[in-house]
């Protein structure tokens, strides 16, 4: 942390913000919250100016594009350096590089990557069969997100799919948690928010076999077959296709009576 300035704290897990010693930087303009945005998912790594070039403006770039560019990321460094009350500093924030910008990342802290820090302890912690941390680091990972990632920001080609990638990481965290709760008997705990994630995810097999486990063991093996029935007809009338072999499996271990139906889902 730079000890005369402080870091910038940006928050990209729902609406996004920016903020220097407490005061905030964000810019309120469209393009430059989108440069700030993918320079922020991006620091310590420099982000191309094609990169950018493609992000603001797709396959249709303004002739003057390399002008308004670097427009763009003057601004950003005058706005910093205006909050920071030193422009050498801001140079050093957003420094320029070769092929394009970078963030210094001792310079700032973002909210992602403290949730892909948190995700990489929690599959650690999960290989290493200690349930009780797993669920603690993803919790504390899941915590982050306040909304869809980057929910208030324009978002071009590149960000999209930045978006799609954070949203897929933090569906397998989620998920992960979720076992590991089960692992630890917090079965009739997880009702509630499996039940939303169903019925908001009608397709996903992972929650309705979680959802499937959780209701076993609450004693409700038929609310569970249900659930199955249910995932059955979603699927062969959205997709054409039958529930997948997990979900089998665990299906004809609740009909048998199979005390260790949920470990034979957890263990899969």
């Amino acid at each position: 942390m730079d000890e005369e300035h402080g870091n910038v704290t940006l928050r990209l897990l729902g609406p996004v913000s920016a903020h220097l010693l407490g005061r905030p930087v964000m810019p309120t303009a469209p393009k430059q919250r989108q440069t700030l945005a993918l320079l922020a998912l991006h620091a310590g790594r420099v982000v191309t100016k094609q990169t950018l070039i493609e992000e603001l403006w797709g396959d249709e770039p303004p002739r003057s594009f390399a002008t308004t560019l670097q427009t763009y990321i003057l601004q950003l460094r005058a706005r910093l350096g205006a909050a920071a009350r030193d422009r050498g500093w801001a140079r050093r924030l957003l420094e320029t590089k070769h092929a394009g910008y970078q963030f210094n990342a001792q310079l700032v802290d973002t909210d992602v990557a403290e949730f892909q820090r948190l995700v990489h302890a929690g599959r650690r912690a999960a290989e290493a069969g200690d349930p009780v941390a797993t669920s603690e680091l993803l919790g504390g990972a899941l915590g982050l997100w306040q909304g869809p990632a980057l929910v208030d920001v324009p978002v071009g080609r590149v960000l999209r799919a930045e978006v799609a990638a954070l949203e897929e990481t933090r569906l397998g965290a989620l998920e992960r948690r979720i076992d590991a709760d089960l692992m630890l008997g917090r079965h009739a705990d997880l009702l509630g928010e499996l039940t939303m994630l169903v019925a908001r995810s009608p397709m996903n097999e992972n929650f309705r076999a979680q959802l499937m486990t959780a209701l076993y063991r609450s004693g409700r093996a038929g609310y569970a077959l249900e659930v199955f029935r249910q995932a059955r007809s979603v699927l062969r009338e959205e997709l054409g296709v039958e529930p997948g072999p997990r979900l089998q499996r665990l299906h004809q271990a609740i009909l048998t009576g199979d005390l260790d139906a949920e470990s034979a889902w957890l263990a899969s």
